[in-house]
């Protein structure tokens, strides 16, 4: 069975998480009937917690239709959903526009109160993130959210927040032998405050596995936007021939223990201090039985330096949690979208 980490006064989540962003369409087209019955799976699994946005276009919808389609199975589930204000809106984010978007996704959701939202602030230099996230707390006081995280908020921030009296109980974050910008000041930040990682990213949008050990490096060639995202992460890891040196000592890691390379790097993540659980992108449940390995691997101290040896000769990526990608005009921020609340819903592929 999947193992589950407790926190926030005994709050029970699984530490595999299922990640709700490849249903959002932009991985290719969804069918709901055959989502929702994969949901159905990951739960009978034991993979209980799954993550949803406002802004992932038609996921809050799904998992609320498989709310009402399982109603004995979604007794066992955790949602943890997102608030992320469209840049444009930042100026004018008021109390009545966060409880406006709050209820709505417990409508699409179809509950009472929604277990954990998760606070994304796209731009510092609209100095207002304090204000909204106390905006979320009178909502939790008020009893339409149980729990409040933040997303992608750099250690000062986060900070400023925590100091406001908002008891932020999770910070969802990038985290992965790629990508160790949380542990230069995040995870001590979260320690001393009772924060809970839950960290997406752990393989890379799929670069970490098998399919790419050995191959030419694709360069902008790639068949989505999370590609391209991760694919920016390896270039600032140390370039693709760093990269396949990690994979081959993933590679004779997964080798030795007969798991995969996916799983591997899960794992070495979920062994990180602070780490409550990690956030795998599931567009179906083909690779379920590859996330149930995840709750029996045990790496020991060979494996460890094996990856240490390589990770160790990284360049980067460099500075605190998000801090690359809030660069609205670099390598990273220029790909990202800025205004997904404000998009129209899209049309399902599948009407039944």
């Amino acid at each position: 069975m999947i193992p589950r980490h407790s926190f926030a006064n005994g709050y029970s989540i699984s530490r595999i998480i299922k990640g709700g962003w490849h249903l959002a369409g932009g991985h290719g087209a969804v069918a709901p009937r055959q989502a929702v019955l994969d949901m159905a799976a990951f739960v009978e699994a034991g993979i209980t917690t799954f993550d949803c946005a406002d802004i992932y276009t038609g996921v809050e919808e799904l998992i609320g239709r498989f709310r009402g389609t399982y109603p004995q199975l979604a007794r066992r589930l955790q949602v943890h959903t997102k608030f992320v204000p469209d840049l444009p809106d930042l100026e004018r984010v008021d109390g009545r526009y966060v409880e406006r978007i709050i209820d709505r996704s417990l409508a699409r959701l179809g509950v009472e109160r929604l277990d954990l939202v998760q606070f994304h602030w796209w731009d510092y230099a609209v100095s207002r993130y304090v204000e909204v996230a106390l905006e979320l707390e009178r909502l939790r006081r008020a009893g339409k959210i149980a729990r409040i995280g933040a997303t992608n908020f750099d250690t000062a921030r986060l900070a400023e927040i925590v100091a406001a009296g908002v008891p932020v109980a999770a910070h969802q974050v990038q985290y992965s032998l790629l990508d160790e910008r949380p542990a230069a000041r995040m995870v001590e930040f979260c320690r001393a405050n009772r924060i809970a990682l839950l960290c997406y990213g752990t393989v890379a949008g799929g670069f970490l596995s098998e399919r790419w050990l050995g191959r030419a490096d694709p360069g902008g060639e790639v068949a989505n936007r999370s590609l391209v995202k991760y694919g920016l992460i390896i270039e600032d890891f140390g370039g693709w021939a760093l990269f396949q040196e990690l994979l081959r000592a993933l590679a004779a890691i997964a080798a030795k223990h007969r798991y995969d390379i996916a799983t591997v790097a899960t794992v070495a993540v979920l062994d990180r201090p602070q780490v409550a659980a990690a956030i795998v992108g599931a567009v179906s449940a083909a690779h379920l039985p590859a996330h149930m390995q995840c709750a029996s691997l045990r790496l020991d101290e060979a494996d460890r330096a094996a990856i240490a040896a390589v990770a160790g000769r990284r360049r980067g990526p460099v500075g605190d949690v998000y801090e690359l990608e809030r660069d609205r005009e670099g390598r990273h921020g220029r790909i990202m979208k800025y205004a997904l609340n404000a998009e129209p819903a899209a049309k399902s592929p599948d009407p039944a």
